[in-house]
């Protein structure tokens, strides 16, 4: 099903590169639907048609596949029962099976072999999609003269969503390769690419120049202009003012973190003049927001799960309010059937054994209600509160939202299988199987709805469960400037002079939302123990919604123990056993145990390039190790 409505109608054949410079076609058109450039481009409707196929280059991460991997920091690991994802292979040292002929069961979303831009999720690839996309944005922008049938408002929306599609496309490379050739004009098919490679801050800068033109040229509310008006109802996911500052800030922020100022400058530090612009950046897109000029704002926490998952609406779209940028949801009974199942343990699903679970130590981070973090989950801490005699009481409600712990309530309804109606993931428990359970103690359920299981089947078609994350929601946003105005202004009051709030009120705010504590005052006294907290609240706000990896990465944390570490939480059942509230219940023996440690070295901060492209000309180098 088509959630984003393309008025497509009209295109013109681009034959790209399958690499930088093979001439090998792909994408190809009919020859039917070849059509002149001066008509392809001459007036709105069809320039639109045009630009609209740079939206079906989106690669749909959550739903690429039948289950799907994106979480590859220490958050998660997957069941024992396959090996294919990316994340086993992560695991393994192995980042050369991000590449589609390391992946022989086709599984990943950032290469495939089989590309296309049609409606198909089986047919997206962020490498192959994304060169192709960075072309087609350069042959738009270099025929916009020939866009005269046009106000001048048409002509700023086309030439704002192409700016937009060539800067993202370029810091998506940016961010797991490094500096990499910035193309900003169409390549000669017939003549030799000797393009080097950039400096990653000098690929920020030119990125930086798109995504600031776009956010020039575009408005921060679609429906509110007079092209928009003829489209209402279906401008959602069109490219705006506010999705090309939150990646103008996102692309300036990770230009100034530890790793990317490394590999620029040779310190290890955060650069504090990128931090201000991105600080910058944030804060007049925040504005936007908070004045009520563009259309996003916070979902109350009792929705949060709107977020990522919609059920019983018709596989609307979710997002609500909070979700800025987002790519097309490419068809119905996907989520439902494939990617709802990876979550849930064999004692309640009907078939399926690939499962993806929360790491103990990741869910380590979820600390107290009060917005104190817990120093040693089998330690008690007079201070928060914690007592690892009833470890689930009294924590953060984003736990209880997004974790099954032991003696929660699985099953609702129903069911010929009472003994696992609560979920036993003690140790020895029905739930903890390695190969179809959980081997780390916990359940995800952040993106599905409790009714999820083959009992009060909450995944069947006529429940018509949509999951679909964004890529940035406005909640990532206010955690961005709060790590930008930390770090560019040296302390946790540091803010944009054009912003009101400081990087503590930005943290303070998104835990409002959730009813959890303040920054107490003992991490306000130093940078450093403000940063703990703001790493800490990126990793809890936004848990398993695929950013842990690129941020461990940037903050030079990846290789470094325990962030190698993934782990299972070990313990017994004690006392009478509590099914109304199941933080009631008693633990004995109360333990972690490392499960792996990823073996990494320096080369690990960046993916391989592809042999066969870093073999194309001297200066298109191969990452360092690799």
């Amino acid at each position: 099903m088509k959630m984003y409505v393309r008025i497509l109608l009209v295109t013109i054949v681009i034959s790209i590169a399958a690499r930088l410079v093979s001439c090998k076609k792909y994408l190809d058109r009919a020859a039917e639907s070849i059509v002149s450039e001066e008509e392809a481009f001459k007036n709105f409707t069809n320039f639109q048609g045009f630009t609209e196929e740079l939206y079906h280059c989106i690669p749909d991460f959550t739903n690429a596949y039948w289950t799907n991997s994106w979480n590859w920091g220490e958050d998660e690991i997957q069941s024992t029962a396959r090996d294919f994802h990316f994340i086993v292979k992560i695991d393994n040292g192995d980042f050369w099976g991000w590449q589609s002929q390391f992946d022989g069961w086709q599984a990943g979303w950032m290469d495939r072999n089989n590309t296309s831009t049609n409606d198909d999720r089986f047919a997206k690839s962020l490498w192959k999609l994304g060169w192709y996309g960075i072309r087609k944005a350069n042959l738009g922008l270099e025929n916009m003269d020939k866009l005269t049938d046009a106000t001048q408002e048409e002509k700023d929306l086309v030439k704002g969503q192409l700016l937009f599609f060539r800067g993202w496309f370029h810091f998506m490379f940016m961010q797991f390769f490094g500096g990499l050739p910035y193309i900003d004009h169409v390549l000669p098919g017939d003549q030799k690419l000797t393009l080097p490679r950039l400096g990653y801050h000098e690929c920020a800068d030119k990125a930086a120049q798109d995504f600031r033109e776009a956010a020039n040229l575009l408005p921060a509310n679609w429906d509110n202009t007079t092209a928009g008006k003829r489209t209402l109802g279906k401008n959602q996911l069109r490219i705006n003012k506010i999705m090309a500052l939150g990646y103008l800030g996102k692309n300036y922020l990770w230009a100034g973190s530890p790793l990317m100022n490394y590999v620029s400058t040779g310190s290890r530090s955060y650069n504090t003049e990128y931090c201000k612009k991105a600080a910058d950046a944030f804060a007049e897109l925040l504005q936007l927001c908070e004045s009520g000029e563009a259309p996003y704002s916070l979902v109350e926490f009792s929705r949060y799960y709107t977020n990522f998952y919609t059920s019983g609406q018709n596989w609307a779209i979710p997002g609500g309010t909070e979700a800025i940028f987002r790519g097309p949801y490419y068809g119905a009974n996907g989520s439902n059937w494939g990617t709802s199942k990876q979550y849930q343990p064999a004692p309640v699903l009907e078939g399926g054994d690939v499962k993806f679970l929360p790491t103990a130590n990741y869910v380590d981070y979820y600390g107290m209600a009060n917005g104190l973090p817990i120093p040693d989950i089998t330690k008690a801490d007079a201070e928060s509160g914690y007592d690892p005699a009833y470890p689930w009481k009294g924590r953060d409600p984003r736990f209880y939202n997004d974790i099954v712990f032991d003696g929660v309530k699985c099953v609702q309804g129903a069911t010929t299988d009472e003994a696992n109606r609560y979920a036993n993931l003690y140790t020895g428990g029905s739930y903890r199987d390695i190969s179809t359970g959980s081997r780390t103690g916990y359940l995800l359920y952040k993106f599905i709805p409790r009714t999820a299981n083959k009992y009060d089947n909450g995944y069947s078609y006529d429940k018509s469960l949509n999951i679909h994350l964004p890529y940035m929601r406005l909640a990532d946003v206010y955690l961005m400037y709060a790590e930008a105005a930390a770090q560019g202004y040296g302390a946790a009051t540091g803010k944009s002079p054009a912003y009101g709030k400081t990087a503590v009120d930005a943290i303070n705010l998104i835990r409002d939302r959730a009813g959890v504590g303040h920054v107490a005052a003992r991490f306000l006294g130093s940078l450093d123990a403000f940063m703990s907290e703001v790493r800490r609240e990126r990793a809890v706000e936004l848990a398993f919604e695929g950013h842990r990896f690129n941020d461990l990465r940037r903050w030079l944390l990846l290789i470094e123990s325990p962030y190698t570490l993934k782990k299972s939480v070990e313990f017994d059942r004690a006392g009478t056993f509590n099914t109304v509230d199941p933080t009631a219940n008693r633990v004995n023996n109360l333990r972690e145990t490392v499960i792996l440690e990823r073996k990494f070295s320096q080369k690990h901060y960046w993916l391989p390039l592809k042999n066969a492209d870093a073999n194309m000309y001297l200066e298109f180098p191969q990452n360092p190790g690799w």
